[in-house]
């Protein structure tokens, strides 16, 4: 599982809907510490049945309240790959205002899933990392003019801004036409409830898939919402 922001009944109930049970787990791979990302990691910890090796950076794991918990850590570098279960992981570096955020392709029987949230701006080994994925989870959080008028404060909204912050509708519809010509599955993702929509989203992934020679399938994954199962 890539990142636990949700309660441990929550991601139990969700696992369940698709036919999958929690106590399965064999591992969480997490990109960064903010509580959207691992407010469910200690639940799960003391509640598994087995040791559940948690996945993540050096500077990651010195900033997660673990609340008298001790799971069990497996630390790497930024830039590190190794396997997990059938998995062949690769980790890249993110920007985004956490103290040490990754990004994760994952490989198993000629698929490549690549995960990229959480992103201020398009680095150039983001397009390096995703290069031949299959299938693309992408942030598009914030549409820009939604966020200027939005309920945040001035300063909230500068930090979704910054190159340290989210990525725009905007800039994820030109990295999509720049770099991900070649994606079969396409997963626009890490919407903002407050500061985007949907169907702007949709709209936005659609023109910039638009009149590629190789067909890709577009899904839009919204706030709250579990989407569908993807199988290869």
């Amino acid at each position: 599982m890539i990142d636990a922001g949700l309660s441990r009944r929550e991601i139990a109930k969700r696992l369940a809907a698709i036919g999958e049970d929690i106590a399965c787990l064999d591992a969480v791979l997490v990109t960064h510490e903010h509580t959207d990302h691992t407010c469910g990691l200690n639940t799960l910890s003391k509640a598994s049945e087995k040791p559940l090796p948690l996945y993540m950076t050096h500077g990651t794991a010195r900033y997660i309240d673990w609340d008298g918990c001790a799971p069990v850590i497996e630390q790497f570098q930024a830039g590190r790959s190794f396997s997990v279960g059938d998995f062949d992981v690769a980790s890249f570096t993110i920007p985004h205002d956490a103290m040490d955020p990754v990004g994760y392709t994952l490989k198993a029987e000629g698929i490549k899933i690549a995960i990229a949230t959480d992103l201020g701006y398009i680095t150039q080994n983001i397009p390096d990392n995703l290069h031949d994925a299959t299938v693309v989870l992408l942030e598009a959080n914030h549409d820009v003019e939604m966020l200027r008028v939005g309920p945040y404060p001035w300063s909230v909204k500068q930090r979704v801004m910054s190159r340290r912050g989210h990525l725009s509708n905007e800039l994820a519809g030109e990295f999509i036409k720049a770099h991900l010509g070649y994606v079969n599955r396409l997963i626009l993702g890490h919407i903002s409830e407050h500061n985007n929509h949907p169907e702007l989203v949709r709209s936005m992934g659609l023109k910039a898939i638009d009149g590629r020679t190789l067909f890709t399938q577009l899904t839009v994954a919204e706030p709250g919402m579990q989407s569908e199962v993807f199988r290869y």
